[in-house]
């Protein structure tokens, strides 16, 4: 594991790599230009042998206990019209993993001008994450500068953000530079640190449970997928119930409403799966394509003993079952992760949602408090683990 050099030519003749960069990657040297350890627009084979064994001189002499593995030639990559960006994961004692945003380059530090977020992160989180930064002003184009795709961007945090699920034995992870433009992004440099996980919950925010994603057949035959909501589902949870008719919905909220605000659907579908859930039913809809006809969630107290459960199914879908499968799941749910009980509050004249109550065992009482409302509540045991 001595020092070694690589080289590839791209075509047959020397002259297609005219356009190279050397990088020096020994695993206990995080900042390669501190000692020398980064060659730019080398032309020719002479130029990268050359500049390797300099680079091996150098570190020699400001870093002696350094050990050089090998090096790195990619193809010379322009700066022009691109941002320097920097991402990574990082290891919070007290929040577990994290991920950084930011403005890189060499400056890094000096500048200043990051964001730290919590996994896990989908585009909508990643890009709010995002637009905290000044960087991010340059990335939506300036004076003769266009836009960077900004999505090609906020994909490769949320890539990132995986393998903070994914991979606990990710204790590190820096990108920089991340050059992001027109055409997208681009890694220059990276470096990865392994360690043993420690034992113990990691994340902060739990992750969206993919195993309660399922297949729901509906009376009339038709098929939908049932899943935990995203922060995703805001639009199409405003659908949900502009096709809904006022009567549902002030079933529903107890108020009328004619609409939901941005505001109030993204805290329906910006949820903790630690503390709520929510299931959808989504599918195919004739008039919006994808479309959620039907969500049911519940909201647990502190202690995770007793959960408060809502449910909405849109008003062209009632009497085909999807009620009734939206809360035998949410029951299932509610038992396997061990609450004790699940309650809610029913308007008096709701008479079908109180039938439906019933039958799927809850208790029925008058709310002591007003007499408009009736209370239910059901008390979960194993038998209602599917």
């Amino acid at each position: 594991f001595g020092p070694t050099l690589l080289f590839g030519q791209g075509g047959t003749a020397v002259e297609v790599i005219n356009d190279t960069v050397v990088a020096l990657p020994p695993l206990n040297l995080s900042h390669k230009t501190e000692v020398g350890g980064v060659r730019l627009d080398l032309a020719t084979p002479e130029e990268v042998v050359t500049a390797a064994h300099a680079m091996l001189e150098s570190v020699a002499r400001l870093r002696p206990e350094a050990t050089v593995r090998g090096f790195t030639v990619q193809e010379m990559v322009s700066g022009r019209g691109r941002v320097e960006l920097i991402l990574g994961i990082g290891t919070d004692r007290q929040f577990g993993p994290t991920l950084l945003f930011g403005q890189g380059g060499t400056a890094v530090e000096v500048i200043n001008d990051t964001v730290v977020a919590l996994p896990p992160l989908n585009l909508s989180l990643a890009r709010a994450s995002m637009r905290r930064t000044r960087v991010y002003r340059l990335l939506e184009g300036y004076r003769e500068q266009p836009p960077a795709d900004i999505d090609a961007v906020a994909l490769t945090l949320v890539k990132l953000s995986q393998i903070a699920v994914d991979l606990p034995e990710v204790a590190e992870l820096d990108i920089n530079p991340l050059l992001a433009g027109p055409d997208g992004v681009i890694a220059l440099d990276a470096r990865i640190t392994v360690a043993e996980p420690a034992p113990g919950r990691r994340l902060a925010i739990r992750p969206m449970p993919q195993d309660l994603t399922r297949a729901i057949t509906l009376g009339d035959g038709r098929v939908l997928t049932l899943r935990p909501v995203v922060p995703e589902d805001e639009p199409m949870i405003r659908r949900l119930v502009e096709r809904s008719s006022p009567e549902d919905v002030r079933l529903r909220f107890f108020a009328p409403l004619r609409t939901l605000s941005h505001e109030m659907a993204a805290r329906f579908s910006q949820i903790d799966y630690d503390r709520e859930m929510a299931l959808v039913a989504e599918g195919e809809d004739a008039q919006d394509g994808r479309a959620i006809f039907g969500v049911v969630r519940i909201t647990a107290d502190p202690d995770n003993i007793r959960a408060e459960y809502g449910i909405m199914v849109r008003s062209d879908m009632k009497g085909l079952g999807l009620g009734y499968q939206l809360m035998q799941a949410i029951i299932a749910y509610g038992a396997k992760r061990g609450l004790e009980r699940i309650e809610g509050q029913v308007l008096r004249e709701n008479t079908q949602m109180l039938r439906m109550a019933r039958e799927l065992g809850f208790t029925v009482v008058n709310d002591p408090d007003d007499p408009s409302l009736m209370d239910v509540a059901i008390a979960l045991g194993e038998s209602h683990v599917l």
